[in-house]
This record gives structure tokens, C-alpha cells and sequence, in this order.
């Protein structure tokens, strides 16, 4: 098998170097969900294609960490490779560092790539590893993986204030005064939607996520921008000098921060920067001063969307929810007429075709999620294009997909009944609508963090004695990235209060293993309610337009006030798609979103 020949590999350069073992992230230098080919070192290895995972291999044993939305596809992925499954946060999971210290005597060495671990995760790592030795080594795989491949780069493009809302040089000021810094720094980038953001611009360079693959360094006069050569066209370079961003080339951000005036401090968020930068940013005798806050001061202030970038949330809606009238419609059609039906694949693919549609749309958000009956039960389950799996007329379809447009992001999840379902299928689909619900409704006192709502979605999963592991929100970027932070809705605690302008998603999920998955998504805003003399009160608005499959819904376990919301909701979603539909799209809407008796 391929794998262990890989393995061996790493073993035999383990050897060399006079080491005892690996640890393999799944990320890049960047730190971005998605990554590059050539960064996509955990599935050349072991097979395994999910987004998230570690790996450790010693000279005698490989084991892969990663968390409940994998599970399922670990272990299928992983079979006959000879490496463990370790699955995050189930009982008696020990850690990375705990399994390398019972299989390695004091003293031994573990290595991991210095450009692929934050100066944070390295420091904590070295600390958690004790008595095993912790040595950083500059990218082994160049000499493991013989053809690897050059990381791509394509054209920049740059987003103009009427879909931003504010230009570079605003945002500078923004930042410069959030450090307040009483000297001159260098603040120093490598999250590549951070730079998006902070550049207005916008790239191909990763699946997905529209970034540009790229560092910046900030200093109180100007923001350098560091990016593959021949990326940004001469007419842009002058553009963004007009708005204070000097470009430079990407290759050379190590020798730049290093020798940049030395006596000046180099500033960076700790676990967004990687050791190998650090260590260039300081060869020279730099001060170094840790950002404090989460992930930079950056993502705060991406996180709150202006008056613009929300308008452009809601033009996208617009569209997408056009787009999934077409394609439910569509569906809906096939099986009524006892036409044969599509795979699972169709549909998302079919949903691609309607969105392609609008002249706006730049591509997907994440990889399409249509999953068939006990496919559903894999959080982010990935198709076989070699094997289909035709639809049947029963149970359910689960459709999670997003789009990019040019001035908004997308990100929906429905659960569509097929045809027959069990008392237990209409149960789950109910309680897991019902905490979808809960939390759109919700209205809350500022300073309130994602997980004190989360169990307003949650607990109606815990009512019938089930629970999900994924967390309930993330935050969607702005024409970026659709998962993105600092805040969160989730069990764990995340300090980071809510407040007005922050979009994230409303995802509550049921998974039966085997059998099926339910989970119905909608993007909200949170937004300001009302000020009280106990303060300042916020609640949500639903920017999805997409109507809520009715088939499966049992009346009264909804209850009243749920129904009361749904009906609400799909009144809405008739008024504002019905004037973008032709006359039989507008008839097939119209049933859809019939109040619910």
C-alpha cells in the first residue's frame, strides 16, 4: 500500500537525522481551513482528506487525531494503513503528547516543521512534551515527498468601498490606534484573510476561501504586502499605493522582517505567527511583543460588518435563496413523477448550475455536502464521484452548501424528506428545527458569549437523549471566508461577546450513525434591540431565504411559538424571492411557504 511506502519514508529521514518521531498539522503557514496541494501532507501520508488532523508518526507506530465531524470518514479513510484513530474529545482520548511519551524514552527527539507551527503551539508543545526533546526542522517534506509541487498563485483582484465600506487606509487607522503603540512597530501577517481584508483584495489561491496567498507587515506609516510575483497586475499595484500598501515580493517577507530597523519592536499574535517567522523577525535583536488579543487585532474588527458589507449579505441571500427555489424545484419534480432520481452529487451540483446563474457568482464556499440517508450520519461527509448513491423515496437528503459572490458569502443547510420517514426520523427533524428556532428568537443582554446561548439550540437535542459535537455558530466572512472568528456559539467557552454586526451561522444537528443526519443551518446577524434600564439588549435577524422543508415537521412537538416564527419566516421568504421567480417557481414557492396549521 502507498501509505506505508510514504510512512516508511518518514521513518527512514527519521533515522537520518538521528529522530525518534513527527508531528504532521493539517494547515499551512497561513493557518487557513483550507490549504494547498503541496501543504496537504496528512492525505499524501496516511489518506485521509479531511480538513482538520494531526498526525504523529514514531519508527514503529502512526496515530491521527481529529474531531467529531471526521469520525466516521477517519476511520474509513484510515483502514488497513496501520494508523490509529484518535478521536478528540471522547473519553479516554489521550493526547498527542501523552501517546508519544509512552512510546518514546526520555530524551528523544520529535521534530515538527518550524513554518508550520505557531511560536504559541510550538512553546506549549515543547512544555507538553517534557522529558521528550521538542526540535523544530525546516520543512522535512521538500526531501520526503519527492513530487510535491510548487504552491500556485493567481490573479489579485481588489474590492472597491462600495462592496467593502472602507478603504485600506481607514482600516490602517483603525488598526495603528487599536495597538497604540507610543513608537514605531512592525506588525507582522500571515493570516491571508486578515490581509484580504485589511488590502481589499480578494484571490483564487486556496479552494473556497477567495484569499490571496500572501504575508503583510504594518508599520504606522504603511501596510507591505507580500505576494507571489506577477499576482497583482501593474494597474493595482498603483492602485494600492494610492491607498498606502507597498508591494512587495512573497519570498522575501523573511529577509524583509528581519532586517527592517531593528530597534523598532516586531508585533504579532502569537499563535497566528509560525516559529520560523519569529525567529527571522528577532535574528537580529528585534523586541518582540505578543498581540494579546485572539488571533490579532485583526479579527475583531473583520468580524463587525458595516452598513455595506451586511448589504452585501443580503443581495447574496437574495440570489442564493433564487437559486435554491430552482433546484428544490427541480427535485421536487422527480420524485413526484416517478422519474428516476439523481445521486446525492446531483443536487449540489445542480445547485451550482442555478447559482452560475448570476453573473455575481465567483464559485462555492466550502465543498458541497449532499449527503443520502446514512451519509447524512458523516458532519462533512465527502462523495465517491466514482460511486454514486442514487437517491431513494425515503428518509432524508441533507444539502450543506455556500456560495461566493462579489459582495457576500453563503452558507445553508436543509434536510429534505424523500418520501417515508420513522416516528423517530420526524422526532429528531422537529427538535433539531426547534433549536434552530430557540436561537433565532433569542434576545440577550450585551456581554453575552456564544455559549451561553449555545443550549438554547442544543438542549432540544438533549431532550431526546442525543447530542451533536460540532459547535451550534461560527462567524461568516465578508465576501471571505465562511468560517471564520474571533466568536462562536458552542459548548466550549470562547470570551468573545456578541455584539451588532457579527454574521454566523445557526446549525443545530442530530447524527444517527448508520442511519441518517439532520441539520437545518440559517445565517444570522446579531443586531441591536432595544436599551433598557438594565442596558443594552441585542437579538438576531435571519438573513437565509430559503424555505424549511414542512413534510417532516411534527406539528405538535414544534409547538405554537415555533410554528408562529416558521410561518413568520417563510412569509418573508415568499415576499422577498417571489418578485425574482417566473410564474411556476413563484406557484412551487408559494406552497412551500403555506403556513404551517
Amino acid at each position: 500500500m502507498k501509505q506505508e511506502l510514504r510512512l516508511e519514508r518518514v521513518r527512514e529521514y527519521l533515522k537520518k537525522n538521528s529522530l525518534s518521531g513527527i508531528i504532521i498539522p493539517s494547515n499551512d503557514p497561513h493557518f487557513g481551513e483550507y490549504i494547498q496541494d503541496c501543504y496537504k501532507i496528512i492525505s499524501w501520508l496516511s489518506g485521509f482528506t479531511g480538513e482538520a488532523g494531526t498526525l504523529a508518526v514514531t519508527l514503529d507506530a502512526a496515530a491521527l487525531w481529529t474531531d467529531s465531524r471526521f469520525f466516521i470518514q477517519a476511520e474509513r479513510q484510515l483502514e488497513g494503513t496501520g494508523i490509529v484513530l484518535k478521536k478528540l474529545k471522547t473519553p479516554d482520548c489521550e493526547t498527542v503528547e501523552e501517546w508519544l511519551k509512552t512510546r518514546l524514552p526520555a530524551g528523544m527527539g520529535v521534530c515538527v516543521d518550524s513554518d508550520l507551527y505557531s511560536l504559541l503551539s510550538f512553546r506549549q508543545l515543547k512544555k507538553n512534551l517534557q522529558p521528550l526533546e521538542l526540535l523544530p526542522v525546516t520543512d522535512p517534506f521538500k526531501e520526503i515527498w519527492s513530487d510535491r509541487g510548487e504552491a500556485r498563485a493567481g490573479k489579485v483582484r481588489i474590492l472597491g468601498s462600495d462592496i467593502t465600506g472602507e478603504d485600506t487606509l481607514s482600516k490602517h487607522s483603525r488598526i495603528v490606534n487599536t495597538l497604540a503603540q507610543p513608537t514605531d512597530f512592525l506588525y507582522l501577517l500571515s493570516s491571508c484573510d486578515d490581509i484580504a481584508w485589511l488590502c481589499n483584495i480578494r484571490g483564487s489561491d486556496v479552494d473556497y476561501n477567495p484569499v490571496v496567498l500572501s504575508y503583510a507587515a504594518i508599520s504606522k506609516e504603511s501596510v507591505f504586502l507580500f505576494a507571489k510575483r506577477d499576482s497583482i497586475p501593474e494597474d493595482l499595484v498603483k492602485t494600492l499605493c494610492k491607498n498606502g500598501v507597498i508591494t512587495k515580493d512573497y519570498y522575501s517577507f523573511e529577509s524583509f522582517i528581519s532586517d527592517y530597523s531593528t530597534d523598532i519592536p516586531r508585533i504579532a499574535p502569537a499563535d497566528r505567527l509560525t516559529l520560523s517567522k519569529y525567529m527571522a523577525a528577532t535574528s537580529k535583536g528585534a523586541e518582540f511583543i505578543p498581540d494579546s488579543n485572539r488571533g490579532g487585532v485583526i479579527p475583531m474588527l473583520k468580524a463587525v460588518k458595516n452598513k455595506k458589507e451586511i448589504e452585501g449579505f443580503r443581495r447574496a441571500m437574495l440570489l442564493d435563496g433564487v437559486a435554491w427555489v430552482k433546484m428544490w424545484k427541480w427535485l421536487d419534480e422527480r420524485l413526484s413523477q416517478n422519474r428516476e432520481l439523481p445521486s446525492e452529487g446531483d443536487v449540489s451540483d445542480k445547485l451550482s448550475v442555478m447559482r452560475a446563474e448570476s453573473q455575481d457568482y465567483l464559485g462555492e464556499s466550502f465543498a458541497p455536502i449532499s449527503a443520502y440517508g446514512s451519509n447524512a450520519a458523516m458532519p462533512h461527509y465527502e462523495r465517491d464521484p466514482e460511486n454514486p448513491v442514487k437517491l431513494r423515496r425515503k428518509s432524508f437528503l441533507l444539502v450543506d452548501t455556500g456560495a461566493q459572490y462579489t459582495f457576500g458569502t453563503t452558507d445553508t443547510t436543509r434536510t429534505i424528506a424523500l418520501g417515508e420517514l420513522t416516528q423517530e426520523e420526524r422526532l429528531d427533524y422537529t427538535l433539531v428545527l426547534r433549536g434552530m428556532i430557540n436561537l433565532s428568537r433569542a434576545r440577550f443582554p450585551q456581554g453575552t458569549r456564544g455559549a451561553q446561548l449555545d443550549f438554547l439550540a442544543r438542549g432540544e437535542i438533549c431532550r431526546n437523549g442525543k447530542l451533536y459535537l460540532h459547535g451550534t455558530g461560527h462567524g461568516i466572512g465578508h465576501a471571505l471566508c465562511v468560517h471564520e472568528g474571533p466568536q462562536s456559539i458552542r459548548m466550549e467557552e470562547n470570551p468573545v461577546s456578541l455584539v451588532p454586526g457579527m454574521v454566523l451561522s445557526n446549525e443545530p444537528a442530530v447524527y444517527v450513525e448508520g442511519e441518517y443526519g439532520i441539520r437545518t443551518e440559517n445565517t444570522i446577524l446579531c443586531r441591536e434591540w432595544k436599551s433598557t434600564a438594565w442596558g443594552d439588549f441585542y437579538d438576531f435577524e435571519t438573513l437565509t431565504l430559503v424555505p424549511v422543508d414542512k413534510k417532516a415537521i411534527d406539528k405538535e412537538i414544534l409547538g405554537n411559538e415555533a410554528t408562529d416564527w416558521l410561518n413568520s419566516y417563510h412569509k418573508y421568504v415568499r415576499e422577498m424571492l417571489s418578485p425574482l421567480l417566473n410564474d411556476e417557481e413563484r406557484l412551487w414557492l408559494a406552497v412551500k411557504t403555506a403556513d404551517l396549521d
